[in-house]
């Protein structure tokens, strides 16, 4: 039991309310570290293939320093993320919801990985370090995590198939090709293109349409998407994607996809918008970091760019709780021509 005078001297010997939070988040950053260490150490996938011992495990993962791994064994056994009994560990409670639900793993190897990787490298960037390259080289995991906002990203695209009633549709960076499969989805007559630059992702995306029934309707391609021979889309989507280019190529780019869209046809932009919320600063500080121009677009800014690209934007509609994601729905005027201006009659 705490005496009253050691109370009062932890009251007297700082700031007691920033103490406590410090060391809440410094135990929330640990734990965040023990899962992701735990993944990408193979412990946990071990654990889910069968029960071992820890000779087994150290052989499984590749591991030579057993002690050090038996230590780290009750590190997981201390986080619910491993069970340890008569010499044998199995998979915990918190490991199985962490392998069971691929978003929630994704989340646990981007932020223990290059979300918090930027902070810890940033004194060197910051005096001239190389740039970032998890956008190149993190495709898939960023993918997986974007998972996370289908629901309101669905919900947005099927009342624009309620209304468009597209035939053909495409996706633009399809990441996991879950936007695309939502749209074919709701348009069972349609069928859909998604391209990406990135190789796994391309590789989840046809794996997502396959799985669900739609490959037979939908094309993956792997390339830039204006060096592609594509016929005119009634719908194309642009979910996740604007902030990986320069802010001075987005016009010429938005104009390309509008190219793209029949005469009457629609894109939707979804985004994660620059607001003062921390998670948006976050974003748009590790997209600055990165190899090339990207940052987060200012919802303003973005509708005068889909405007100056010769398309008619929508209202922005703030699509998630808690977070500043964005959707515009944009169409291409009926009567415009391949230049973007209108033509009479």
């Amino acid at each position: 039991m705490i005496s009253a005078r050691a109370t009062w001297r932890l009251v007297r010997a700082g700031n007691l309310p920033a103490r406590l939070r410090a060391t809440r988040d410094g135990q929330t950053a640990v734990r965040l570290q023990i899962v992701g260490a735990a993944l990408d150490t193979g412990v946990l996938d071990a654990l889910a293939e069968r029960p071992a011992t820890t000779a087994d495990l150290a052989a499984r993962t590749g591991a030579t320093d057993t002690a050090l791994l038996a230590a780290f064994l009750r590190v997981l056994e201390a986080a619910g993320l491993a069970e340890g009994r008569a010499g044998t560990w199995r998979l915990g409670k918190q490991g199985r919801v962490v392998l069971d639900d691929d978003v929630v793993r994704a989340s646990y190897e981007a932020f223990a990985g290059f979300h918090t990787d930027l902070y810890r490298d940033l004194r060197p960037q910051l005096a001239g370090g190389p740039a970032r390259r998890d956008v190149t080289e993190r495709g898939g995991v960023i993918a997986r995590i974007s998972a996370a906002l289908e629901p309101f990203i669905e919900e947005v695209l099927t009342r624009t198939v309620a209304e468009l009633r597209p035939e053909r549709v495409l996706d633009v960076g399809c990441g996991a090709g879950l936007q695309l499969a939502a749209v074919l989805d709701a348009a069972p007559g349609a069928r859909g293109i998604g391209v990406d630059t990135d190789e796994p992702a391309v590789a989840i995306a046809r794996q997502t349409l396959e799985r669900r029934g739609l490959a037979g309707r939908a094309t993956v391609l792997h390339g830039d998407v204006r060096e592609q021979q594509l016929d005119p889309v009634d719908l194309a989507l642009l979910a996740n994607v604007v902030y990986y280019l320069p802010l001075g190529e987005r016009v010429a780019f938005l104009r390309d996809i509008g190219r793209l869209l029949a005469p009457g046809g629609a894109l939707v932009v979804v985004t994660t918008a620059a607001t003062p919320h921390l998670i948006s600063r976050h974003f748009d500080l590790l997209l600055r970091a990165q190899e090339g121009a990207m940052e987060l677009p200012d919802t303003a800014e973005l509708v005068t760019q889909l405007t100056a690209a010769g398309l008619r934007p929508g209202e922005p509609e703030r699509i998630t709780p808690g977070a500043p994601i964005v959707a515009v729905v944009a169409t291409r005027p009926a009567g415009q021509t391949e230049e973007g201006s209108s033509s009479t009659v």
